[in-house]
């Protein structure tokens, strides 16, 4: 099916016979990034298990290299793909280079035994991610994060065509969020290692993601790039959100806009205020902001957050109409604050200028 390594035909997944997601369509070629996202019991889970043979599908069919999985031994299929699930395995006096080394099993004979050429790769596989200094730790002692990278260089280990994780990056700080996701994607660059996984971090689903899977209902709601998911307003619809809002553009995620009459008038801009419109929301203090551009860095987070907003068009000169809103706020608001330097506002735009003058003839400008 058009060279695709990887792809579900008719596949519905459940439990006990009964149907949780049904008629799954999902494609990858070598060296492509598959990401699993929606809400939680959406059945992103149930789909990974039953691509991984560890839930038998309703019904329909799993193929990897030209080949149905169910066709496949469990040897087979180990050494054509590995597995990073969200259980944590408890093993008794097991170090890290243990574990890791247990990656390397479906290439060994009955007795189990490592060859030279095995530790070799064991090494190779937890210097790519970065465990080098715990190869002697026992690993019961070992934090969640650490035991999840050392679970990814076990995966890597066993030198697999294609890799799925649940929720990989659950457990670790952005620093080793970017890495394992970096290591990720360098090795779908350079190996052309193909990746299926869930996350919960839409953020890094849309920079790492050559595909995107969204589990809905009963179905997968979207199937495609992430440009194509990422459209405006999808993604609430997805995580039934009723509170707060979120940027597909951006990314950007934010809490509820305190509602009523602004009795602090921001004006800002090129990202100089974000900081103060969150501020002003977390202390229950309606504002308004303006003008901004609707290509300003500012402008997501005010569009979000200010009770009140006067915007124009991306590169559009400020309107008189925009202009007279802001004085009209700026009459009926106690504090006017400015987070743009003065001496910069004159290149920018000398509206911007004039109505700083306006606030400082009222006593308000802080």
């Amino acid at each position: 099916m058009d060279n695709y390594y990887f792809y579900t035909d008719q596949l519905t997944v459940g439990y006990n016979g009964v149907p949780l997601i049904k008629n799954i369509r999902l494609t990858l070629h070598k060296g492509e990034i598959l990401t699993l996202i929606g809400p939680n019991g959406a059945g992103k889970t149930t789909i990974l298990r039953s691509i991984i043979r560890q839930l038998e599908p309703i019904c329909g069919v799993v193929w990897l290299d030209d080949r149905e999985t169910r066709q496949l031994s469990r040897h087979e299929l180990a050494q054509k793909l590995s597995v990073v699930l969200t259980e944590r395995v408890k093993p008794e006096l097991m170090t890290c280079r243990d574990i890791v080394a247990t990656g390397r099993y479906p290439y060994t004979g009955n007795f189990g035994r490592l060859s030279q050429n095995d530790w070799d790769i064991v090494e190779e596989s937890m210097r790519l991610v970065h465990i080098t200094e715990l190869a002697d730790r026992d690993f019961a002692r070992t934090s969640d994060g650490q035991k999840q990278r050392v679970m990814l260089a076990r995966a890597i280990c066993q030198q697999p065509d294609i890799i799925v994780l649940d929720e990989p990056t659950s457990f670790l700080d952005i620093r080793y969020k970017l890495e394992f996701l970096a290591i990720l994607q360098n090795m779908s660059r350079t190996r052309q290692l193909s990746v299926i996984m869930s996350l919960h971090e839409l953020d890094l689903a849309g920079r790492i993601s050559d595909k995107i899977a969204c589990v809905r209902g009963d179905k997968v709601d979207r199937f495609g790039p992430p440009e194509e998911i990422f459209t405006a307003g999808y993604i609430p619809q997805l995580y039934q959100m009723t509170v707060g809002s979120y940027d597909e553009l951006t990314g950007n995620m934010e809490l509820p806009a305190v509602t009523g009459a602004p009795q602090v008038v921001v004006i800002a801009g090129g990202g100089t205020g974000t900081g103060l419109f969150r501020r002003l929301q977390r202390s229950g203090q309606p504002f308004a902001a303006g003008v901004l551009w609707e290509n300003d860095l500012d402008y997501p987070t005010a569009k979000a957050l200010a009770a009140r907003l006067v915007s124009v068009p991306a590169f559009a000169a400020l309107s008189v109409t925009a202009l007279a809103e802001m004085r009209s706020l700026i009459d009926g608001a106690e504090t006017v604050i400015c987070t743009l330097k003065r001496e910069n506002m004159r290149d920018l735009a000398a509206e911007l200028a004039d109505l700083l003058v306006y606030a400082e003839k009222q006593g308000k400008l802080q």
